[in-house]
């Protein structure tokens, strides 16, 4: 597990005193898992996961059974998309479009809603 939790410290750019301050887990806590002196607890597992945004099972193993989201607002996102035949087609439609393309779209939306609600 430290070894993936280092991973993710360089990853994300941070110390570890950052995770503990974060987290309110002891840095001595964190010193114990790597020298191997102790053993993580579930709950505090999950607060690191939480602030990594990884699944436990990806903090504890290095893989996910969730597939390929390295987040769990990823995969909330792409099964919303998945379930919505309306946004699946639209994210179709928008899925090769530049930069500029997108950021238009979404003005346009954003004229069409307000057009609705007569906010003119």
């Amino acid at each position: 597990m430290y070894e993936i939790f280092e991973k993710l410290l360089k990853e994300k750019g941070v110390r570890a005193a950052d995770v503990a301050k974060a987290t309110g887990i002891a840095p001595q806590t964190l010193s114990a898992w790597k020298k191997g002196e102790s053993k993580p607890k579930n709950d505090k597992l999950q607060k690191i996961a939480d602030y990594f945004g990884v699944s436990l099972e990806y903090l504890t193993t290095g893989e996910t059974s969730s597939g390929y989201y390295y987040d769990e607002d990823a995969m909330e996102i792409a099964q919303e998309i998945y379930q919505n035949k309306d946004l699946h087609m639209l994210f179709d439609m928008t899925r090769n479009a530049s930069a500029d393309e997108l950021r238009d779209f979404a003005k346009m939306i954003e004229l069409m809603q307000k057009r609705e609600r007569h906010e003119d």
